[in-house]
């Protein structure tokens, strides 16, 4: 159990859930951070996104990150998919999607799934569990397919530069605030390796964007 769980008497996800004004001001934290995040992706690294037919953004929240990409990519085909709780009353377009669900369950399928700030909430046996669902859902490598983690990977401690060190005390509060609400953690590169192997990927490539974050695509 979580220090939240233990002080608050159930997960902090089921919690917000329950509380409308905490849930909407924590919707409200994700698609700032979203819209931020997604302006830079596809001004600077578009490429992350060409060539797909479909693409399904886990745990996309009220839909800033898959908007974004619908509306930049025509052809891509955008699916949100998270809570019923959270996804209530958004409204679809043309080429964007809503589905309420369990990604513990299923995914649905698509050339690529997206996984922006969503494994630091979890432990290495249930982000596995995410993966493989993932897997599962997206097409093989040939066809494009492929996992879009957008996500921090922890500094190493013992090869930091003299100006990396404020930056990695920002690291180390984020896996903090992980650990006292969600259960889950920040990772290094060699975690984040260990992750996908343990999930059947073949490999993985690591581009970085902007600030501390990264983006990590994942092959089957």
């Amino acid at each position: 159990m979580t220090p939240f769980a233990t002080a608050h008497g159930k997960p902090f996800f089921e919690y917000i859930g329950n509380e409308p004004k905490l849930n909407h001001l924590f919707n409200e934290a994700m698609t700032s951070d979203a819209r931020l995040v997604i302006s830079v992706i596809i001004e600077y690294r578009k490429e992350v996104f060409e060539g797909l037919k479909s693409l399904v953004d886990v745990g996309g929240g009220t839909g800033t990150m898959a908007k974004a990409v619908a509306n930049t990519f025509q052809q891509i085909n955008c699916i949100v998919f998270d809570l019923p709780h959270v996804i209530e009353g958004c409204e679809q377009s043309k080429n964007l999607n809503y589905v309420g669900g369990d990604m513990f369950k299923s995914i649905p399928s698509a050339d690529a799934i997206l996984l922006k700030w969503i494994l630091h909430d979890w432990s290495d046996e249930d982000c596995i569990k995410i993966l493989k669902k993932c897997k599962e859902a997206i097409s093989n490598k040939k066809n494009g397919g492929r996992v879009i983690i957008i996500k921090m990977i922890l500094m190493d401690s013992n090869n930091l530069q003299k100006e990396e060190h404020k930056s990695y005390e920002a690291q180390l509060f984020m896996d903090m605030l992980m650990m006292v609400h969600p259960s889950g953690k920040e990772r290094r590169q060699q975690e984040w390796a260990k992750l996908f192997y343990d999930s059947d990927f073949s490999d993985y490539k690591i581009i970085p964007i902007s600030g501390l974050r990264s983006i990590i695509e994942v092959y089957p």
